[in-house]
């Protein structure tokens, strides 16, 4: 008796437990009777008939991704390694749901399949610079192709992303040394250009230098002469000596100034006279020592 009563216990736990389904969230559970779908069960605790009823697959409803690798070539015969990342996840709807699980075998073989397809069409239309260029165009393609062949079935495109662009190895050696030439002819324009400017300002630095240095030569002579002028004025009104003999003086005075400064600190000046017989000193000096003896019997 007590052993009928287990084996009905142990029958009912067992009865129990193979009628109950949990499905994490997220995903949704298939079921099959005897091989033929029979329905879903969604996140939770859910029930089928125990024995006849199974959980054929689970299909996930969160977004995956998967990696494409394509080897093309270029418009400009340049051969490309392009990696494409698709995102994609399936519809939250039944039938969606059912297509996705019956309608296709190997969902990611056919994705790559189809994104070898779309870059090898779109690829060989385009120079490598317009590749790297016009990245988003070929994105556009894969996902528009793959949008179009793959909805049907149950499946939504979220992104299909280029992420890599990996020309051949010499094609990039080649790119590198365009790119190192680029940069130092620049480097070489930009330091012409300063240069140029450093000249430019050097230059406009020693005219401007030049011209208030001749304003302020300008200027002492302009101070000196009227300075002579008013000093002679007044020297020939109180003194009664004529302005040529009093000017003839001057003239010596700094002829003579001058000299000394020329043979200061330097043994190898040499002074030759302004004519062959020198009558044009002699007489300066002369009227030089006419002035000083007028100076001299005015008590000047």
């Amino acid at each position: 008796m007590l052993i009928g009563i287990a084996i009905v216990v142990v029958f009912g736990i067992i009865t129990i437990c193979l009628s109950i389904v949990i499905t994490s969230q997220k995903e949704v559970a298939v079921i099959q009777r005897f091989g033929k779908f029979v329905g879903l069960r969604r996140s939770g605790l859910t029930f089928k008939t125990p024995f006849i009823d199974w959980v054929a697959y689970k299909q996930s409803l969160r977004i995956d991704e998967i990696s494409v690798d394509v080897e093309t070539i270029t418009k400009d015969k340049v051969s490309v390694h392009i990696t494409v990342a698709v995102q994609y996840y399936v519809e939250d709807k039944d039938q969606s749901i059912i297509n996705s699980v019956y309608e296709l075998s190997d969902f990611k073989s056919q994705i790559k399949s189809y994104v070898f397809d779309s870059l090898r069409a779109e690829v060989p239309r385009k120079k490598l610079d317009e590749v790297y260029e016009n990245k988003e165009d070929l994105e556009k393609a894969v996902k528009g192709q793959l949008s179009e062949a793959i909805e049907s079935y149950g499946y939504i495109i979220q992104n299909a992303l280029v992420v890599d662009i990996d020309p051949d190895a010499s094609v990039k050696e080649a790119m590198n040394r365009i790119n190192a030439a680029t940069r130092d002819k620049r480097a070489a324009e930009e330091e012409g250009e300063a240069a140029k400017i450093r000249k430019v300002k050097a230059a406009e630095a020693e005219a401007e230098s030049k011209r208030l240095q001749g304003k302020g030569i300008a200027d002492q002579r302009d101070a000196i002469i009227n300075g002579f002028k008013d000093s002679i004025g007044a020297f020939s009104k109180d003194t009664g000596i004529k302005q040529e003999d009093v000017m003839r003086f001057v003239e010596i005075t700094q002829y003579f100034d001058t000299m000394r400064e020329m043979a200061k600190d330097n043994n190898n000046v040499i002074f030759m006279p302004h004519s062959s017989t020198g009558e044009g000193i002699i007489e300066k000096f002369t009227a030089a020592n006419v002035v000083s003896d007028k100076l001299k019997n005015n008590n000047v």
